[in-house]
């Protein structure tokens, strides 16, 4: 029964992609046999298109790995001598993994993704389920080297603000001390344990010295932070079918919130031999959101610790010497935020004597040289209306640095990510990756070569190894192959721009349309929507999957569209600031305008059904969307929403909505303006989300029955934070079909809808 209705689906399917019908319904069984067409046929469909480099150690030469027609196929490059080939006979060692495990192995379907070179590229090294294996392509040899430790699990940060009050012995450089934490105290003990004794007689467990001990590289001091504690904030998860047992188990999470204390730090110096202990200025460093561990200088002149003043609008970079006198080298200072958590760079050039700092203090993000002993700006490195976005390698040697950048090439997507090389000095600036796409770059480890790898939603993907030193190609590997994705009727994405609420400012987003689009019918427009400030969201590069499956809810009867609206980064800081102690702003007089600009140019874009959904911080959004724009948005779905910023994670929730807590928490509520509910919302909520405390869908929930509001309700037992999985989706692609298109879905399979007289 279960293959003839996936023959019938198939079939289904197969005959809405070659004879779309144009007066055919919107939301019908056939509709979504497409969509789950086309969401499996897609699949490795885009051919020649690698993502994957590795660059040999010390080595001109990488390989790569491709999706072809056979299969998944790995590629060698010698830069040197312009050669590519397979880097290994897949067949043979298929077949010599295939004699070693006794489980049949597809040569183009090899069980493992990662090689490493070894004994000079004389063989490779890769892992198979619980095994490291050795393979010499020469002699198709193939033996076993090792069995995978078990990994442990890592502890997940969940913001508590604790310090290790426990300690290991710390050796001190020259190996004649250890450093260590007892009762609370820093002690010192000699490598022939024949004497010991403290250095610090003031902690406790109210204020304790910190597990982290750093020696100087002298041995003769020690730079230790003595800690104040905070107290913890927990927050409890229930599991109700737990797969081991039948009765439920409650969880707990130390996670900390805004307004909550955090602990605080005084970093303290310690002369190991006069046993003398210097403090420095607490008024220095007050207020901590957080104070770094301590750095020292390679001559041992002093240490450098960084501080973030709670709110995140200070944060400085403070050097102590020796005697213990404090010296700020770096202060940033900003009315808003200092966007710390992704746009903070530092590099010490020659042990300090000059630094290198990124910052947005000219409005956009650039790069700074410091003079490292005055605390001065030597130059600027990098200066314009466009944007730094990482630092891929400082070059003291060569004063050079390496790092990619985004709306700096005239007349394109100033999201796009391209990579260049600039001397200290601000001078030399090289574009090496000009073309007009979203770049993906791997430099050689002498910065000599690097592979280039480039597509845009619209273009596929192109990949070339150029020259390091000027951007020309020096050959191209790889030119993707798209016609096999084509011929499953899936659609490439638009990009569309319009101008934002200034006028002015140009607005990026995408349009997606549907396998058997007919622009004579009329489409519900649905927003796939993530505003959270830490970065931009919508897709740059070419795939054919989206988080949202945005290419299967439009096969249901949509127009599906992503916007990046202001508030959101990678644009000048004018327009991240937006977001500021205001984040259901959410960018949507942007999103707004730019859906009714795409409306005007195609008229079958019906902006009287729009419909909205996002997960997370795109869960309040789209929440927020029926709260503070039911004029425009009619349906939404909300997945895992912080629906009230006091309910969620400090350090997101701080940067953005400031400290200390005031009415913008408030006002920026769903749950406070539950009351202006209009139109319909789904709310889904995984029972075990631990990023985003479950409270907070419940409170809103709680808010909108004590103002009499409708709404649907999905909780999934056992699911942390989630979009809803598989069966979130099916319900969410339902609301929508019911809601914007007004039809009843389809019976899910095994389903039989009870008819009514």
């Amino acid at each position: 029964m279960l293959r003839q209705m996936a023959a019938s689906v198939a079939c289904v399917a197969a005959i809405c992609l070659t004879c779309p019908l144009p007066n055919m319904a919107q939301g019908t069984q056939a509709d979504y046999a497409r969509a789950d067409y086309i969401k499996e046929q897609v699949k490795d469909k885009i051919l020649y298109a690698p993502d994957r480099f590795q660059w040999m150690e010390k080595e001109p030469r990488f390989w790569y790995l491709t999706q072809t027609p056979r299969g998944k196929e790995y590629m060698l490059v010698d830069a040197v001598k312009h050669s590519r080939q397979p880097a290994f006979d897949q067949a043979k060692l298929a077949a010599a993994l295939t004699t070693a495990t006794s489980k049949k192995v597809d040569p183009y379907a090899l069980p493992f993704l990662n090689i490493t070179y070894t004994d000079g590229g004389n063989a490779i090294e890769f892992t198979s389920g619980d095994i490291v294996w050795r393979y010499e392509p020469a002699t198709a040899k193939l033996t076993e080297k090792s069995k995978v430790p078990v990994s442990q699990v890592a502890a997940r940060y969940w913001g508590d603000g604790q310090d290790d009050m426990s300690s290991r012995p710390i050796k001190s450089p020259d190996g004649k001390w250890s450093a260590y934490i007892k009762n609370y105290n820093v002690y010192v003990q000699s490598a022939d344990k024949k004497e010991e004794y403290p250095l610090s007689f003031d902690g406790s467990e109210g204020e304790y010295y910190a597990a982290y001990i750093a020696w100087s590289p002298d041995s003769k001091k020690l730079a230790v932070n003595r800690v104040r504690p905070n107290k913890p904030h927990l927050v409890y998860l229930i599991e109700s079918s737990p797969a081991d047992q039948f009765q439920p188990k409650l969880h707990t999470r130390n996670y900390l919130k805004p307004g909550d204390a955090l602990p605080q730090k005084q970093p303290v110096l310690f002369d190991v031999v006069s046993r003398k202990q210097f403090t420095i200025d607490p008024s220095l460093i007050a207020n901590q959101y957080s104070l770094s561990n301590p750095v020292w200088r390679k001559d041992s002149r002093g240490f450098t610790v960084e501080y973030n003043q709670r709110g995140h609008q200070v944060f400085k970079v403070i050097e102590v010497s020796g005697n213990g006198s404090p010296k700020e080298l770096i202060g940033e200072q900003s009315k808003t935020f200092f966007e710390y958590s992704g746009k903070k760079f530092r590099y010490d050039v020659e042990d300090g004597k000059e630094i290198i700092w990124m910052s947005e203090r000219d409005g956009w993000n650039h790069l700074y040289l410091y003079d490292g002993t005055t605390g001065k700006v030597k130059n600027q490195v990098t200066n314009g209306e466009w944007v730094v976005r990482n630092v891929v390698k400082v070059d003291e040697k060569n004063r050079t640095i390496f790092f990619a950048a985004s709306g700096r090439e005239a007349g394109q997507d100033p999201y796009l990510v391209q990579y260049f090389r600039v001397g200290f000095d601000g001078k030399g600036l090289v574009a090496l990756t000009p073309e007009n796409g979203n770049h993906l770059a791997s430099f050689s480890d002498d910065y000599t070569y690097l592979v280039d790898s480039w597509s845009r939603i619209d273009q596929p993907a192109v990949t070339v190894l150029k020259s390091a030193v000027d951007g020309k190609v020096i050959m191209e590997l790889e030119k993707s192959d798209i016609r096999g994705l084509l011929a499953t009727g899936w659609k490439m994405p638009e990009v569309f721009t319009s101008k934002g609420r200034d006028g002015k400012t140009d607005i990026w987003g995408m349009i997606i349309r549907p396998a058997n689009f007919d622009p004579g019918k009329t489409y519900p427009v649905i927003e796939y929507i993530y505003a959270g400030p830490q970065s931009a969201f919508v897709p740059k590069s070419f795939a054919t999957d989206s988080r949202g499956d945005l290419h299967q809810l439009v096969e249901l009867g949509f127009i599906v569209v992503q916007i990046d609206g202001m508030g959101t980064s990678n644009r000048s800081k004018a327009f991240h600031d937006v977001c500021y102690q205001n984040l259901k702003d959410g960018g949507f007089p942007d999103r707004i305008l730019w859906m009714k600009a795409a409306a005007k140019k195609y008229p079958y874009m019906d902006l009287s059904r729009v419909g909205i959904f996002g997960n997370s911080a795109g869960g309040q959004n789209s929440a927020g969307a029926l709260l503070f724009h039911p004029d425009f948005y009619k349906v939404a779905v909300s997945s895992s929403g912080c629906h009230d910023n006091r309910m969620d994670k400090m350090w997101w929730n701080e940067l953005w909505m400031g400290y200390p807590i005031g009415p913008q928490y408030e006002a920026s509520s769903n749950v406070t303006n539950a009351h202006k509910l209009k139109g319909q919302l789904l709310l889904i909520l995984g029972e075990l989300d631990d990023n985003v405390d479950p409270s907070s869908s419940m409170q809103l929930m709680n808010a909108l029955i004590k103002s009499n509001k409708h709404y649907d309700f999905l909780m999934v037992p056992g699911m942390g934070h989630s979009m809803g999985g598989d069966y979130g989706e099916h319900k969410r692609r339902d609301f929508f079909v019911k809601h914007l298109i007004g039809v009843d879905p389809p019976e899910w399979p095994g389903q039989e809808r009870i008819s009514q007289k």
